[in-house]
């Protein structure tokens, strides 16, 4: 199972980064068409949302159209909401891989719903997390 974070969601409509936006719009339309499922974690689904509400009020983004591109990815992708248990289990992999607090979580909740791939720029590409492999798909 593969999974999206915030970062890769964000230049799929962010105008003023076209390289990125390209590469984020080849990334996540080679993984919809994959036959291994992508997810959509809660914590992504929350930090996704709060930027497009942000470009909403910065006038960069019509309010209709934050919640379009929102419900496209809610539509597209399987929302996985993490346990209480996930709390504790970030606390243990930001102890043993020096991770920050919410990569700690985004770490945890992906490894508790089986995801195998976690497509980010914020982490080191290649990087193993217990089973988790990190790809980068601007790198």
């Amino acid at each position: 199972m593969n999974a999206i974070d915030t970062n890769v969601l964000v230049y799929l409509f962010d105008v003023d980064e076209p390289t990125k936006r390209s590469q984020a719009v080849n990334a996540i339309n080679a993984l919809l068409r994959s036959q291994t499922e992508t997810v959509l974690l809660w914590q992504v689904a929350c930090e996704f949302l709060g930027c497009l509400r942000r470009w909403q009020l910065s006038g960069k983004l019509l309010p209709d159209d934050g919640q379009r591109h929102f419900q496209d990815i809610v539509t597209a992708l399987r929302l996985i909401i993490p346990s209480p248990q996930v709390l504790e289990a970030s606390t243990r992999l930001s102890n043993s891989y020096s991770l920050s607090h919410w990569d700690s979580l985004l770490v945890a909740a992906a490894i508790e719903a089986g995801v195998d791939t976690l497509y980010t720029e914020d982490l080191q590409a290649g990087a193993q997390y217990e089973t988790l492999m990190i790809v980068n798909p601007f790198a």
